[in-house]
């Protein structure tokens, strides 16, 4: 955008300047007298001022419309960024909570399985008893 602006720029420097020297190179070459050339100078004076306001009108008229696109597109894309932010912040608590619910079947399964251990010891230590006393039974028999 900062390029157009600049080729505006010198379009327009380019569009001045040479309005002035084309009608300095008249006005040198063409045989007046002073009057007429006053007479001259003064309307291609007001010529050249009347092309730069139209320019310079044109120029802050492009610029207005750059400037409400520019908002036009920040708009939009701040629009696109809070929604992908949500879109991230649900995601994130969707991913939490099934961490949370994966942390939580997971301590159930281990406490399952200490228990069952627990569970098993028992049974081996009960065992272990039983075959002791058959032992002993045996050994007195």
């Amino acid at each position: 955008m900062a390029e157009n602006n600049n080729d505006f720029g010198a379009f327009l420097a380019g569009i001045i300047v040479g309005g002035v020297m084309g009608a300095l190179t008249a006005l040198l070459m063409a045989p007046q007298s002073g009057e007429e050339i006053r007479t001259v100078l003064k309307e291609k004076g007001i010529e050249i001022k009347d092309r730069a306001s139209v320019s310079a009108e044109e120029a802050l008229k492009r610029a207005e419309e750059a400037r409400r696109k520019a908002e036009e597109a920040l708009a939009e894309a701040r629009a696109k960024a809070e929604e992908a932010a949500k879109i991230a912040q649900e995601q994130a608590i969707t991913l939490q909570q099934r961490g949370q619910e994966l942390v939580e079947k997971t301590t159930k399964k281990a406490k399952r399985s200490a228990d069952e251990v627990a569970e098993a010891e028992v049974e081996v230590e009960a065992a272990a008893e039983a075959v002791e006393d058959a032992a002993e039974d045996e050994a007195e028999a």
